[in-house]
């Protein structure tokens, strides 16, 4: 269901031109956040925002330059402009809430050049109380059919030295690191080469975005863009000296950023506006800014818990390769057959028994398909993989029909090894083959640099790719989990098969990464990454040493701390990482069993980025809640009001938390569960032990 309440629709519209007016403001509908649009004396579109009365972006210019054609810059003048104020309310069909307010005042100016070749476009602003989005707009026009984009030039001015979350701009991955520093120590290229990553390597001191900032007077910043369509992704070049961002497109195989035929729009380029840190993530600016669903079949899309023959692979206990060579269709052994290969047709069925016992609905099986025992070098990965044969001690007819059975629905993986060629020559056949069997979701895996060499995951052509494969999904009616993914930029509103993304450092990097994730990683995240959207980052390792296969790496959080990320990291599709051995018999596994992964709201009790993070959410449809609270490397308590549960009602309080000795390296997997009647009248204290957490489950009492 869905209600729409529009208040008002345009109350101005003027005509303006470059001599009468010069300047045009608009505020938000509670009149918090100002943006005031200016040409400059050059005849440049400028423009400045202003928030609770302070200036936050300084005057800020916009632009293009283009191939064959001079830039879109200075000598521009306004032909007119209109606002509306536009209101109403949209039903996420699964998310961190049920319903979301869509509340702005919309500035839209139109611009000409006043010399030859007077190009024509329009600057569209969407002012939200917490934040702002704002595109540039190309209309049919004579003489302008297309246009090869060779940068933008969007200004982002600051007002100071501001602490900053950022990783380095990176054309190809996500995967770097948090940074916590102020903006003019902000040195990417510095922090950008790292030997377990496919970095790309640019010559600019440039960051991904979501880059998030805390000014002096307390105020926070988050930078990103919603609505990335046909166009390049936007990493954000670094003046230390003028404290300025400026957008530096991802770039392409000719050396331009992006083609496109009028009429266009670019993405929205976002600035979301706190006055708290938590206010951040509760901000639905980014999937505001998007178009509603587009998808007239949404029946087979069910958020879910899942498990996977995925963790065992990056331990070493199993292989994804079958340990064979194939040739003229027989599997030959050549000496290297080891007998680890983890996607087996009995090792699927230990799975699936495992979750139909604790109702998880979806196992994901990587390493299935021909090809794995083939990807080396870069060139020879290009027609490596096969996505319709499994390999020979793998039914998958079989495997999906036991599934089925025990009521546990399989996860097709497609990695394609960054060669999105091959994966576009075989997309009808392996989407055919999961519509024929059944099979509702795809995990989709892009390691590697880009073939073509030249092309980049965030460049255009890849954005484009992407597209295709999400509505390829949607018409064989298949969720998608992505990565090595596009960013997130709330598409997932217009097509809610795009369920979740990887995007970040996730947890795999615990178990063969040089640098694992430190304690404060994920007191990071859910201020940047998460703010562009959910995240597939698989929480719930028990082992947290795993010495049985590797005495160098660990996962440097306590067991609570990994249930609490179940709530904390916000994806419609949770994975319970580790392997069935580790769970069985641990009564911790019982808040993975208990928790939803669909929300009918959420409430961020404290936070500050870096340090803590507590966060609380209503299960969907039902009057149960889960808490989940953690902290960087030092430990701390938090005294926690209950008013968030109904009021009147007693709840079973089930509490894991770290015991008195637990700390994430000296003794991580040490807990306590404790079970209390509580009301809404009652408070909580949490008690979190070095790099630890607490996660709580609030069942009404029958």
């Amino acid at each position: 269901m869905r209600r729409i309440i529009i208040i008002a629709l345009a109350f101005a519209i003027s005509s303006l031109t470059s001599c009468n007016n010069m300047e045009k403001t608009t505020k938000s509908p509670s009149g918090n956040l100002s943006i005031k649009f200016n040409l400059t004396k050059t005849g440049e579109a400028a423009y400045q925002l202003t928030y609770n009365n302070s200036i936050v972006i300084k005057e800020s210019t916009l632009g293009m330059d283009f191939r064959d054609a001079k830039p879109l810059a200075g000598d521009l003048k306004i032909i007119s402009s209109s606002e509306k104020e536009y209101n109403n309310t949209w039903e996420m069909l699964w998310g961190e809430q049920r319903e979301v307010e869509n509340h702005y005042n919309e500035l839209i100016v139109k611009l000409e050049e006043t010399k030859s070749p007077q190009r024509k476009f329009n600057l569209i602003f969407r002012v939200y109380d917490d934040g702002i989005g704002f595109r540039y707009e190309f209309p049919e026009q004579e003489n302008l059919e297309c246009v090869i984009i060779m940068d933008e030039n969007t200004q982002f001015n600051l007002t100071d030295d501001h602490k900053c979350w950022w990783i380095p701009g990176d054309w190809d991955i996500y995967e770097h690191l948090y940074n916590t520093t102020k903006f003019s120590e902000i040195d990417a290229i510095a922090k950008r080469d790292h030997p377990n990553l496919g970095q790309t390597t640019i010559p600019f001191n440039a960051v991904n975005t979501p880059i998030t900032m805390k000014t002096k007077d307390g105020v926070y910043i988050s930078f990103h863009e919603a609505n990335l369509t046909d166009y390049s992704g936007m990493t954000l070049l670094i003046n230390k000296d003028s404290m300025r961002m400026q957008s530096e497109l991802v770039g392409s195989i000719d050396k331009s950023k992006v083609k496109r035929e009028l009429p266009f729009k670019t993405p929205w380029r976002t600035i979301q506006l706190a006055k708290k840190a938590g206010d951040l993530i509760k901000s639905n600016l980014i999937v505001n800014l998007n178009e509603p669903n587009k998808l007239n079949d949404v029946s087979y899309i069910e958020p879910m818990k899942y498990m996977g023959i995925w963790w065992e692979m990056h331990l070493g206990k199993a292989s994804w390769d079958y340990g064979m060579s194939q040739e003229n269709d027989t599997w030959i052994d050549k000496g290297n057959a080891h007998g680890r290969h983890g996607a087996t047709t009995e090792n699927a069925k230990y799975y699936i028994d495992f979750a139909a016992k604790h109702d998880i609905k979806g196992l994901l099986i990587e390493g299935w398909n021909t090809g794995w025992e083939h990807w080396v070098g870069f060139e020879e990965r290009e027609g490596v993989f096969d996505f319709v044969t499994p390999y020979p001690d793998y039914d998958l007819k079989e495997v999906v029909r036991y599934g089925k059975e025990k009521g546990v629905g399989i996860i097709m993986h497609h990695e394609t090894s960054a060669a999105p060629r091959t994966y576009d020559q075989q997309l009808d056949t392996a989407y055919a083959l999961m519509k024929k069997l059944g099979i509702h979701a795809v995990k989709t895996g892009y390691v590697g640099n880009i073939i073509p060499k030249g092309e980049y995951h965030h460049g255009q052509w890849m954005v484009n790719h992407y597209r295709k494969v999400l509505l390829k999904a949607a018409e064989s009616k298949v969720m998608m989990d992505a990565h090595e993914p596009i960013k997130a930029t709330g598409l997932r509103r217009t097509y809610p098969n795009m369920m979740s993304r990887e995007g970040l450092r996730g947890q795999e990097f615990n178990a063969w990464s040089d640098d694992m994730n430190p304690p404060e990683h994920l007191t990071i995240v859910p201020f940047t990454r998460m703010l562009a959207g959910p995240i597939d980052f698989t929480p719930g390792i028990f082992d947290i040493k795993f010495n049985k296969y590797n005495k160098v790496n660990q996962v440097n959080t306590t067991i609570a701390k990994q249930l609490a990320l179940y709530v904390i990291i916000n994806s419609p599709l949770q994975m319970a990482a580790d392997l069935p051995e580790n769970y069985e018999g641990n009564p911790a596994f019982q808040f993975i069993d208990d928790v939803a992964v669909n929300w009918e709201k959420t409430e961020i009790l404290n936070a500050e980025i870096g340090e803590y993070i507590t966060t609380v959410r209503q299960a969907r449809g039902k009057d149960e809640w889960f808490l989940g609270s953690i902290t960087n490397k030092d430990k701390r308590k938090h005294n926690i009001n209950l008013d968030f549960l109904t009021a009147g009602k007693k709840y079973t309080a089930t509490i894991y938390a770290d015991a008195k000795d637990a700390h994430w390296n000296n003794n991580p997997t040490a807990y306590t569960i404790e079970k209390k009647i509580v009301t809404d009248k009652d408070s909580i204290t949490l008690t979190l032990a070095n790099g630890g957490g607490v996660a709580i489950s609030f069942i009404p009492v029958k």
